[in-house]
């Protein structure tokens, strides 16, 4: 069977059926195909790749830092034993030598004494950590199709939470874990058949139970957006699985290889190291993908961005955008935000997030920074004509050095260009936005 029309028939099964007409299995099935899909066209782009690279790398800077702050608030609670088994969980597809990584680390982690650092060293150790958060922020909002950022003060309070309360939290629960199953009445319980099997499949379960919490609660919470409590799970069974999947097959790898010992010798293991590093990032990176698809299903098709618009595609957003943020403040209610505005004109939110760049850039709109940033007009409906909205977007990305101004033209042309612009403003008859709220001017 030839490749194009192979393409064609799953395209036509995927994209072409009447979701409402199927059982509720064959919309599920579909709808998951067409995510993956997308993560699939996502991943050949080279992005996702790269954002996990990029990761590898800063996590290397900071993986002891890390480590040392949480070993510290840890030691206060009691909980500092659990570090290393969990450390042992994470390296365990790299055999033997994780563990001996993972007690190497904890060694140096524990003859680390933050008391001796002074001021400046607890504050690098702290920016080394606010880095990592940042940098893994910054991947996921470029997953979501965010631009915009966290202020500074809620960045600060956000990750100084993190720091401080997760490491409580996850190692809180895994002593709980442990002392469930290691008391006596569990052990019992475990001599008696059917316990006996129950114990044993949700001892096997446990590991990707965690795992799939702990991905939830990063795909809830790291995204600068409000992340629907599905999506996230979805993105993380999937994520998870993927997960401890992975490592299983990388565990296998390294016990039946040796070969990449001959090449690298004594670096070998800092090579798998970097190996299972950039694989966890980047898995991570897929199930957040999924989560944002599956919240945004109308997002799967789209690739769109600026420059991919005709102009009468631009302006016609930029219009748009300025008449609802425009209503909703002259109706008193709530301001819009860049995601709301992107699904409500079911356009890309990087397309959305530029052209408010622009309006803003022209002073046409504020930005209101509360715990989600949203956006209002920057003065009176009335003194915003539609020619400034039209200008905004035509001029967008000129500069004293990029201009019409340098361009090397004739009279003639210069002329013709003058003529349309006085025709388009003599067309909109200074219509402000207020004349399009209030459709007095409409016809």
């Amino acid at each position: 069977m030839p490749l194009t029309k192979l393409k064609n028939i799953i395209h036509n099964k995927l994209w072409l059926v009447d979701l409402d007409q199927l059982p509720k299995w064959q919309r599920l099935s579909i709808i998951l195909l067409r995510i993956f899909q997308a993560v699939i066209r996502d991943l050949s782009d080279g992005l996702p790749t790269l954002r996990a690279m990029s990761l590898v790398y800063t996590t290397l800077l900071s993986m002891i830092p890390v480590l040392a702050v949480g070993f510290s608030i840890l030691k206060g609670f009691g909980l500092h034993n659990q570090i290393e088994p969990l450390l042992v969980h994470v390296l365990s597809p790299l055999g033997e030598q994780g563990s001996h990584i993972a007690k190497q680390v904890i060694e140096f982690v524990d003859n680390i004494d933050v008391g001796l650092l002074g001021i400046m060293g607890i504050a690098l150790l702290f920016y080394t950590i606010i880095t990592l958060i940042h940098k893994i922020e910054y991947a996921f909002n470029f997953t979501w199709h965010i631009t915009e950022y966290r202020g500074l003060a809620q960045r600060i309070s956000d990750y100084l939470s993190v720091i401080m309360i997760g490491p409580i939290l996850v190692f809180s629960a895994l002593a709980i874990t442990a002392a469930i199953t290691s008391s006596t009445l569990i052990n019992k319980l475990s001599s008696i058949e059917p316990f006996d099997f129950i114990f044993t499949s949700a001892g096997n379960l446990l590991p990707y139970v965690l795992v799939i919490a702990a991905f939830t609660l990063i795909y809830l919470l790291v995204p600068n957006t409000k992340v629907k409590f599905q999506s996230a799970l979805t993105g993380a069974v999937i994520a998870g699985i993927l997960w401890e999947s992975t490592g299983w097959l990388f565990a296998s790898f390294v016990a039946s290889s040796s070969n990449y010992t001959v090449v690298y010798s004594s670096f070998a293991i800092l090579v798998l190291f970097l190996i299972w590093l950039y694989l966890s990032w980047l898995i991570l990176l897929i199930g957040a993908a999924i989560s944002y698809y599956h919240q945004h299903p109308d997002k799967i098709l789209s690739s769109q961005n600026l420059a991919s618009l005709s102009n009468r595609m631009k302006e016609k957003t930029a219009l748009l955008i300025m008449y609802h943020i425009a209503k909703h403040f002259h109706e008193n209610k709530e301001p819009w935000t860049s995601s709301e505005l992107s699904d409500e004109l079911n356009i890309a939110n990087e397309v959305c997030s530029e052209i408010l760049h622009a309006l803003e850039r022209k002073n046409l709109l504020s930005m209101r920074k509360d715990r989600d940033t949203s956006y209002l007009p920057s003065q009176s409906l009335e003194n915003i004509y539609i020619a400034h909205i039209l200008s905004a977007i035509r001029s967008h990305y000129e500069s004293t050095n990029t201009n019409t101004e340098n361009i090397h033209s004739q009279t003639v042309i210069d002329d013709l260009c003058a003529d349309i612009n006085q025709c388009l403003e003599q067309s909109i008859n200074q219509l402000s936005l207020r004349d399009l709220i209030t459709d007095n001017q409409l016809k």
